[in-house]
Order: C-alpha cells, then structure tokens, then sequence
C-alpha cells in the first residue's frame, strides 16, 4: 500500500482501497463489543467491589458467536470458526461497499480512526497481562506438593509455568516489558513502537504456546494479528528507511478535533481509559498480590501443619500396610499446604487437569493452578473442625469423586495422626512426621558461594 502512508500523493491505488474496506470491516469486527454477551458479563460486575479480574475479563473481549461466548474458559480452537465468520462478514461487506464508493479518493481520515481503535484495544490486552505477570500472580512460586511432585508428572505447559515461577525477578521483568508496550500503543508517535515490540514479544509468547501446549494460542495470535495490521502503517517507510537507506518523509496526517467540546471530550475520554485500564487496574493487581494470589486458595489451613510429612503407618480397614513405593494404594507421603490443600503422593491413577485459558478464579473450589497439568498426587481440598478435632477432605480432582472424614491429634508439632473414613466404607489410619526438607531453590537464594547443605 504505498500511497496509504504518502501525504504528497492523496488519492490511493484500487487495490489499496479495497484491503481497507476488508481490514477495516474485519478487525473493527473483532474489537468493537458487538456480542450481547459481553454486556451480560459487564451487568454482573459488582461495581462497588470491583476486582482486579472483572477488568481483566473486559481487557480481553473478543466477539464469539461460534464457540460459546465472551465468558471464562471460551477460548480455544474454535475461536477460529468466529474469524472465519467475521472474514465471511467482512469480505461481502467489501463488496457492498466498493459497489456504492466508487467515487472515493482516500480513507486517510478513516483509516486513522481505525487505527485509534486497535491501538487502545491492543494496549489493553497487552496491558492486563503486563501487571499479572508484573505482579508475579500469573505464574507464583511453587506449591510444596509442586515441589515434591516427580518432573515426568508434569504436562509441558505446567514445567513453563513452574519454571517461570521460581524467577519472579525475570517474570516481572516480561510484565514490565508489556505495561511499556501498552502505553506506547497509548500515544500516536510511538504507537508503531509499541505494535513492534507487542509482535517480538507476543510472537515468543505465540510459539512458546504452541511449543508447551499452552492454552492461550489462539488469542496472542489475535493480538499479534492486531499488532502487524499497525505495524503495516509505517513498515514501507521503515523499510525504505533501513533497509534501502533511502530517504523518507515521516506521515503527519492527524484529525484535528475542534477546540471546545470536542477536544476536551477526546481528553477527557483519554484520561477516564488510562486511569480505569492502567492506573485502577495495576493498584487492583498490586492488592491481589499482596492478598490474595489467585491461583492458590485463599482459605488458610490447618494452623501450623504447613510442610511434607512421611506417611510412618498405614492401615485400611484396620489392615496395615507397609511402605512400598509400587503399592497401588498406600499414601508415600502427605503435604499439608499452607492454605486449605492436603496432596497425597500415592499410585493411585489419576486423570490431569489440564488449563486451556489464562482464568482468575475468586472462589477457592474453583482455583486449579496447584494441580492442573500434574499426575502423582491426589489433591483435596479441606476444612477444619478445630472443636472436633475433623478434617473434612473433598478430592479437586473434577474427575475424581472423593471425601474423606479423618479425626486428627498432635501428639507433638512434628507428628499428625489421621483416622477415618474414606466415601461410605473403608476407614483409614495414618500417622504423619513430618520432613525437615530442604529444597535447593530456597538454599540457594541464601549465597551461591557456599556449598550447598541438603
């Protein structure tokens, strides 16, 4: 599109005025929030309790007409079936629309609104995902029972999230790479910068979720597709530029606003969507941090158990069972969490989770995280009946039905005793010690110059 970008040559090729129309129809498609759902999901929003994932859900609307709608959980490989409608839609609206303009010489006014649409819709995407990883509530530090989970009972993506967990630093450092390209889409002059960095960055992000079977393919590839029709604004100059070493007049073409209300309005709706999306937003997810991690429970557990115990005995139905590692049934080991999750490394099977989406849970039954993408341990959920002495154990596992009522003494601060039933028939024994486990990730974080102690 070479005269899109030249202001001494107003009148664009035939070619060139076409791709618009469809470009146009199709990405103002993608981002404007035609889908009624969206505004069934922003009705429910408690306003006067706002959170830091209702924002989180508005930045990362998408229409889905197809694969079920804007809700949590509904991205995936059918999304695409929603492009191909919208490209169906937008090509028989270029048709439409080159049949009743044949007399137009330009869309330079146009094309620039279009481009402030994408823009603040790219900023916002690339923005809600900046302060979660900023923040480092995406992927927080291992749980215990993820630290005694053997490596092979890792799916690929959870080894990435695990992995990238034990580097807050460096995790922060990707979250900060992303609020800067967010703001940069945020002003005209340095929106192209911003659209380069959101394409080398995402695009990392796009084959990393191919390579590790994340979950969020498809909408980084919704985001770069974005990013690349900005970046297109400005590529022949830049290429010319660099590449040819020629010379090239920068595009000043701007939409001059009327001073007045207009203008004022402009400022003030500027304003209102940075202070909601970047200020508001990046205090809301600085307080989850601090509060509330959404990825783990938040209910806290038995006060003092926190830590990996060695299963010492074993029985069922009053039958002991000794250690043995190939036992199908017998507990190896137990992890009391320090929220409301007791893992239980065991042979028994158990079907993994698996995260398809980039989900911010507010109720505990719903948080996953700490299993998902995991074999080798069965995961339970638990409360406390401190008068009783009852802990009543709920399996997370979705797949597996599971509960168990277990009576618990302390004899001393290292030993739990569990006896119970488990569903409707078999009672259980087991008496807990716990390990005074060292794990190198701690130790090393106290000095790399002294050897290691475990």
């Amino acid at each position: 599109m070479s005269n899109l970008n030249n202001n001494n040559s107003p009148k664009w090729e035939g070619y060139e005025k076409i791709l618009f129309r469809f470009f146009a129809i199709y990405f103002l498609l993608q981002v404007l929030p035609l889908d009624w759902k969206f505004y069934g999901n922003l009705f429910r929003i408690n306003w006067a309790d706002l959170r830091f994932s209702d924002i989180f859900y508005i930045s990362r609307y998408t229409p889905q007409f197809i694969s079920g709608g804007s809700t949590p959980g509904s991205w995936g490989l059918s999304s695409l079936a929603d492009w191909a409608l919208l490209a169906v839609i937008a090509l028989i609206g270029t048709f439409v629309w080159t049949a009743r303009d044949k007399n137009a010489q330009n869309y330079n006014r146009l094309y620039y609104w279009v481009r402030v649409i994408l823009r603040y819709r790219l900023a916002i995407g690339i923005i809600a995902y900046g302060f979660i990883k900023f923040f480092p509530l995406q992927a927080p530090y291992p749980s215990i029972s993820n630290l005694n989970t053997a490596y092979g009972d890792f799916n690929r993506w959870k080894l990435f999230s695990l992995s990238l967990g034990i580097v807050p630093g460096y995790e922060s450092f990707l979250g900060l790479v992303e609020i800067i390209a967010g703001l940069l889409l945020l002003f005209r002059r340095t929106a192209t910068l911003g659209a380069f960095a959101v394409v080398v960055f995402t695009g990392n992000v796009f084959f990393s979720n191919l390579a590790y079977e994340g979950g969020e393919t498809i909408y980084s590839l919704y985001l770069i597709t974005i990013a690349l029709f900005l970046l297109a604004f400005d590529a022949l100059r830049l290429y010319k530029l660099v590449a040819l070493r020629q010379p090239t007049a920068a595009n000043t073409f701007k939409v001059q606003l009327q001073k007045g209300l207009p203008a004022n309005a402009r400022l003030a709706l500027k304003t209102l969507f940075i202070f909601f999306f970047v200020v508001l937003y990046g205090y809301k997810t600085y307080a989850a941090y601090h509060k509330d991690i959404y990825q783990f429970p938040k209910t806290a557990g038995l006060p003092g158990a926190a830590g990996l115990y060695d299963v010492r005995q074993y029985r069922v139905n009053s039958q002991e069972i000794p250690y043995d590692e190939y036992h199908p049934n017998r507990w190896q080991d137990v992890v009391f969490e320090k929220w409301g999750t007791i893992s239980i490394g065991s042979n028994e099977p158990v079907v993994p989770d698996t995260a398809s989406t980039e989900e911010v849970y507010n109720t505990d039954n719903q948080r996953n995280y700490e299993f998902n993408g995991s074999a080798g341990r069965v995961y339970y959920s638990y409360v406390v009946d401190p008068v009783k002495s009852i802990l009543t154990l709920t399996s997370k596992n979705r797949k597996t039905a599971d509960k168990l009522v277990l009576h618990y003494t302390r004899p001393d601060s290292s030993t739990i005793i569990l006896s119970g039933v488990r569903g409707q028939q078999d009672s259980v024994y087991a008496q807990l010690t716990k390990i005074n486990k060292k794990y190198l990730l701690k130790e090393a974080t106290v000095g790399r110059s002294k050897a290691l102690k475990l």
